[in-house]
């Protein structure tokens, strides 16, 4: 029984990475305040598991690998989706999406390279995905209840291409500066 409450961390965390999939479709079927319940869902989930992974003293390389991959791609799907129904360019999910391969291509480089690293998110990193939550919510409220002025929207979206720059731009220098501490060292 101890073992399975100490599994629950992990089950929430993969209910969230399924939850991608019902999110765009219902983006996609324009279903807006439904897609609000599934994010206030995920993003409960998203504490919870964290906590209760740190409470039951439950942490895992499961957990560690799968909940940053989660977030990411229900806020990817959701930009993605976005696009595809008219609510942002096409441009603003290129970036997101540049910026994360970035990330990942960095990270799977370094390993191939000189093995295992610890994975510590930057606050640039922390606030890039804060932001992109911010908006999309902001966004998917627009869509339900049009109560937000346009400029909070715009104010909004340049915000997440600008911390989508700067945190693309610290992992590269991150990367980088780890790869040539390697390289110098052999």
């Amino acid at each position: 029984m101890i073992y399975v409450i100490k599994l629950l961390p992990n089950i929430l965390t993969t209910l969230r990475l399924i939850l991608a999939v019902p999110v765009c479709l219902l983006i996609l079927n324009e279903n807006y305040s439904a897609v609000l319940w599934l994010a206030f869902i995920a993003g409960l989930s998203d504490g919870v598991d964290g906590y209760l992974a740190r409470r039951l003293n439950a942490l895992s390389y499961y957990g560690a690998v799968v909940d940053p991959l989660a977030d990411k791609a229900l806020l990817l799907s959701t930009y993605i989706a976005f696009v595809l129904v008219g609510l942002l360019p096409c441009w603003v999910a290129a970036i997101l999406l540049l910026r994360d391969l970035l990330i990942v291509s960095g990270a799977f480089i370094y390993r191939r390279k000189f093995g295992r690293y610890k994975i510590v998110p930057s606050i640039w990193g922390k606030s890039s995905t804060a932001a992109q939550i911010i908006f999309a919510l902001m966004l998917l409220m627009q869509q339900v209840y049009s109560v937000l002025p346009e400029f909070s929207l715009q104010l909004s979206l340049w915000v997440v291409i600008f911390l989508a720059f700067v945190s693309g731009g610290h992992y590269l220098y991150l990367w980088g500066g780890k790869i040539i501490s390697k390289k110098s060292a052999c």
